[in-house]
């Protein structure tokens, strides 16, 4: 009787696996699925020269006068402070991408997350082959959203600090505001409140507001005869008091080490700063993650490559998202719910790498149906504590008198108070266009997602330029009758040229993410392991208590 039993329940089990796989409809021997890799293979070619030019750093010269001083980059810094074999999951590489003459790559900043001795940390290291390691507006916002993703995942920090501080010729735009170089040091403050662990690894100039990050860390690591912190420099210092005195009698490692007690522990070398950094995290006890209900990992059954392929550049046209999803979940399964009501938003539950998580993904406009059942299937992963992906290719909300009178404005409001209101983890995939009030309900930045990246072919802006053309250009139209004036189709033509023009540049995905909207441009093969490592980091921080706003029935 047991034996049948067994039998039966094995039985069963792959039945619901059977039910469950996504099957493909995308024929990947045929010619035009070969000429979309083709012209998606010249986009990667973009996005892999735009990555080159912020790997090499400062150029050529800078990086010589760095390494000469036996200082290691900042990547291999980074590279030797993670555990063997472990990955790195960096934030915004091509912040002010396009801006300032591209003399800051990567706004002189390296940020992103790693594993130092079984403990994921966030890191953020100061590139000092770009303009001395100073800071500009996107340097600050890297540096901020770093500290940001810290906070909301309950993770400590390690900063390797080699800056100038603030770029002065840019000091109005990153000195005085909220979100500007206070912000730094307010963030390291509450985190210290929190008890997230951090450390500092002075390993170069450390001066004026910067001398603050090694002071507000729980330890800090100085290199001997190559790290300073001071609040004045001695320019300065000279100007002021007229007393000469050298970087390292004013702020060296001996000084801080032994005198002010300012720095903890004195390394004599990159390489051993790193070290003493490692010994640090392997004494610190590991906390408890959240307990998912996790499983072993399994590959998709479709290989995620083909998402090349697959990935809309012509945003007019919508494509199915399940083509995606079956190359992102495991086993390809996806257990859809409401697949026959709200068809132009896909929802349901998977797993991705082991981990549990509910998909909310678009297929068309959103309407009153979609809304209600995105509110609904939230409000479902909120009760069952599971993390969210939004992967989104949305021209916004259907518009015209039928869907107004419908209600669609208060079914789009419960949609996104229930998208606000989440406490689970969220995760934002831009594959497509993402325009209008389609981005806020689809948790667009404004919505504080965990982490939220753009695919290369990704748009963003507040409608479709074709449709922003049109409104414009049928506003004029309206002006030019109401002055009685003859409508002057050359000059209409002029303003949809410039307005779609204007729209194409700024709606790419490298302007977004030049001006961090994003956490970065991804490869799309990569998706699957980007979301599982931001799962996993998110797991640090226990999810909190399901809530909700008050909103219209």
């Amino acid at each position: 009787m047991m034996k049948q039993n067994m039998v039966f329940i094995v039985f069963l089990i792959q039945n619901i696996a059977f039910v469950n796989q996504l099957k493909t409809r995308t024929d990947v021997h045929s010619e035009s699925f070969k000429s979309h890799i083709r012209d998606y293979s010249r986009l990667m070619e973009d996005l892999h020269r735009s990555l080159d030019h912020v790997m090499a750093g400062g150029g050529a010269t800078a990086v010589s006068r760095h390494t000469e001083r036996g200082k290691l980059l900042a990547r291999s810094r980074i590279e030797k402070l993670l555990d063997p074999g472990t990955p790195f999951l960096e934030f915004s590489t091509l912040a002010a991408n396009g801006q300032y003459d591209d003399a800051f790559p990567g706004a002189g900043i390296v940020t992103g997350a790693g594993i130092i001795s079984g403990h994921e940390v966030i890191i953020i290291a100061n590139d000092a082959t770009v303009k001395g390691g100073t800071y500009v507006r996107e340097t600050i916002a890297k540096h901020v959203r770093a500290q940001e993703i810290a906070l909301n995942n309950h993770l400590p920090v390690v900063y390797l600090v080699d800056s100038g501080g603030v770029f002065l010729p840019d000091q109005a735009r990153v000195f005085p505001d909220k979100e500007d170089f206070g912000r730094l040091f307010y963030h390291q403050a509450r985190m210290s409140a929190m008890s997230l662990h951090q450390v500092s690894i002075v390993m170069g100039s450390c001066t004026a507001g910067g001398a603050y990050v090694p002071a507000m860390s729980d330890e800090t690591i100085i290199v001997r005869d190559q790290g300073t912190i001071f609040i004045g420099g001695p320019p300065l210092v000279k100007a002021a008091t007229g007393e000469e005195v050298t970087a390292e009698e004013l702020g060296g490692g001996r000084v801080h080490t032994q005198i002010s007690g300012v720095a903890d522990h004195l390394a004599e070398n990159d390489d051993h700063a790193l070290e003493i950094c490692r010994n640090l995290f392997s004494s610190i006890p590991k906390k408890q993650k959240y307990p998912l209900d996790t499983t072993a990992p399994e590959p998709p059954l479709y290989d995620p490559q083909e998402l090349y392929g697959i990935a809309p550049l012509d945003l007019k046209k919508t494509i199915d998202p399940r083509e995606i999803i079956m190359r992102l979940t495991d086993g390809s399964r996806f257990h859809e719910f409401k697949k026959e009501y709200g068809p132009t938003l896909v929802t349901g539950f998977a797993r991705l790498m082991g981990y549990p998580v509910g998909i909310l993904a678009n297929y068309g406009v959103l309407d009153s149906a979609a809304a209600l059942k995105g509110s609904h299937f939230v409000q479902l992963c909120q009760s069952r504590k599971m993390p969210i992906i939004f992967l989104q290719h949305i021209s916004g909300f259907v518009v015209g008198k039928k869907w107004e009178h419908d209600g669609l404005a208060k079914h789009g409001a419960k949609f996104i108070h229930a998208v606000a209101n989440a406490n689970v983890p969220r995760f934002t995939i831009i594959f497509g266009g993402s325009f209008g009030a389609g981005n806020y309900a689809m948790s667009g930045r404004a919505f504080e997602p965990n982490l939220l990246f753009m695919w290369p072919n990704a748009r963003i802006s507040v409608m479709g330029g074709e449709q922003a053309a049109g409104v414009l250009t049928s506003v004029k139209v309206q002006q030019m009758n109401k002055q009685g004036k003859e409508v002057n189709q050359k000059e209409i033509d002029t303003i949809r040229e410039k307005i779609l023009k204007q729209y194409k540049h700024e709606s790419s995905a490298y302007y977004s993410t030049s001006r961090l909207w994003d956490d970065g441009i991804i490869d799309p093969a990569e998706t699957r392991n980007i979301l599982a490592m931001g799962i996993s980091m998110a797991l640090n921080k226990p999810f909190g208590q399901m809530k909700n706003g008050v909103f219209r029935m």
